[in-house]
């Protein structure tokens, strides 16, 4: 067997005294562990605890440099960086102090271990950090990851994150996409039930996660005119694009109130189950694909009636926006967009007296949001 040496070209790298403290990181927390065990509780793997002391006690007198005696102790529990799917916790010893010259007391210092008087540790805190902005878990994935409350981990993670992350001024470089949407986070009868987020849409392009830049309090809907008037001044060159989702919803709400129009000048009324309009309304808002061989006759006999022309045009220029969504070509979905548009410009100078149902729709789907079609 040929002998390595240390002149080789692949370098020799040679094995230490095995190291708890290291492997566990306790020596950057200026801990020691002195004891161990393992209890079957919390996540899959259990739960280490291990009781530790400080390597340094704070013996010493702040004032008059005696050395002084210990008074009292107590043990403080810190949740630890999890080994695989077992957590682990840290039973620290702080012991206190009191001196006999001066008469201060004090209490080891712990402030590397959590600072802020926090349960979890500062390498626990980071890594709950890292889990759930870059690999994406929730929340109750890491507190039962770390052995810990869901509180615990709520209230370490945006505290990490807006003193480290939020503050960094180089955290927006690189940002070309964004994204405002409204999320349900309180399901609760109170407070306010929705926050706005703001996500950084760059990395999907490349096929990683979005990242999570920022979350206010309150709906985007009804704060909308206010985000894009912050967009048009700070990055007026900024193009405006909404998500497929939002467009063929208010295309949808658009056909739901020319639906309801037609019912109420046709009986004066709401719809109930016995008219054809009502019992259409959950069919109209279905995909052409999906449809079934029942609910397309019932769709021919509905557009049959000479007085819901308008609504088969409405329902047209509906699939026509869902169509352009699902075509791959995206020069074709270009043109497609734009041919609701044109059909209603012909359509306006025929009948002048139905611009307000028909060839209009599409073009005010676009107009209430703010989205030029000729920015596609």
């Amino acid at each position: 067997m040929k002998k390595i040496t240390e002149d080789a070209s692949r370098p020799v790298r040679e094995f230490s005294r095995f190291d708890g403290d290291a492997l566990l990181g306790l020596d950057s927390l200026g801990l020691r562990g002195v004891a161990q065990r393992h209890l079957p509780e919390g996540g899959r793997g259990g739960v280490w605890e291990v009781r530790c002391e400080p390597v340094e006690p704070a013996r010493v007198c702040r004032d008059c440099g005696v050395p002084a005696p210990v008074r009292s102790s107590r043990w403080r529990r810190f949740v630890h960086v999890p080994l695989g799917k077992a957590g682990v916790r840290l039973l620290v010893r702080c012991r206190r102090y009191e001196c006999r010259g001066c008469g201060g007391a004090w209490e080891d210092d712990l402030s590397r271990v959590a600072a802020d008087g926090r349960r979890l540790t500062e390498r626990a805190a980071w890594w709950a950090v890292a889990s759930v902005v870059l690999d994406a878990m929730s929340v109750r994935s890491v507190a039962a990851t770390l052995g810990c409350l869901w509180d615990c981990a709520n209230d370490a993670v945006p505290a990490k994150g807006m003193k480290h992350l939020a503050g960094d001024e180089h955290r927006l470089d690189g940002v070309t996409h964004l994204g405002v949407d409204e999320h349900v986070w309180r399901h609760t009868s109170r407070g306010s039930r929705y926050v706005t987020v703001v996500v950084d849409l760059t990395p999907r392009r490349d096929g990683r996660p979005a990242r999570l830049l920022d979350v206010v309090e309150g709906r985007s809907g009804a704060a909308f005119a206010g985000y894009k008037h912050a967009v048009r001044k700070a990055v007026p060159h900024a193009r405006e694009v909404l998500d497929p989702f939002h467009v063929v919803r208010l295309a949808g709400d658009k056909l739901t109130q020319c639906r309801q129009r037609l019912q109420q000048e046709a009986t004066g009324r709401r719809g109930t189950k016995q008219d054809p309009l009502y019992r259409a309304r959950r069919i109209l808002l279905k995909t052409n694909a999906t449809l079934t061989d029942r609910q397309r006759s019932l769709l021919d006999r509905l557009f049959g009636n000479e007085d819901n022309e308008q609504l088969k045009v409405v329902w047209g220029s509906y699939q026509k926006i869902i169509a352009c969504y699902a075509e791959p070509d995206r020069r074709k979905a270009r043109g497609m967009i734009h041919e609701p548009v044109r059909r209603h410009q012909r359509q306006t100078r025929q009948r002048a007296r139905r611009a307000e149902d028909t060839g209009a729709y599409p073009q005010t789907v676009f107009s209430q949001v703010g989205v030029s079609v000729s920015g596609w």
